[in-house]
């Protein structure tokens, strides 16, 4: 392997271990839920689930997943209690 592609694996490595430095500012994930798939949405600080208790609570399952997953990497994001 050479030797460009070595350090640039190392500095990826360094890169995964410093979560503060990436930031996410737009993302589309499908969450297979336990029932069915959906798509949750983040944008502009924003979450958007398709799923139907996301419809009447701004938050859900899969928002709350994601949030403990990227934690330190999406701005915060207050929801409603």
């Amino acid at each position: 392997m050479d030797s460009g592609l070595l350090r640039k694996r190392e500095k990826a490595k360094r890169y995964a271990e410093e979560r503060n430095r990436i930031r996410i500012e737009s993302l589309m994930v499908t969450f297979d839920g336990d029932n069915n798939p959906h798509t949750v949405h983040f944008q502009d600080g924003t979450w958007k689930c398709d799923c139907d208790f996301f419809q009447t609570r701004q938050t859900c399952s899969h928002t709350m997943a994601l949030e403990i997953i990227l934690e330190g990497m999406i701005p915060q994001v207050v929801t409603p209690e």
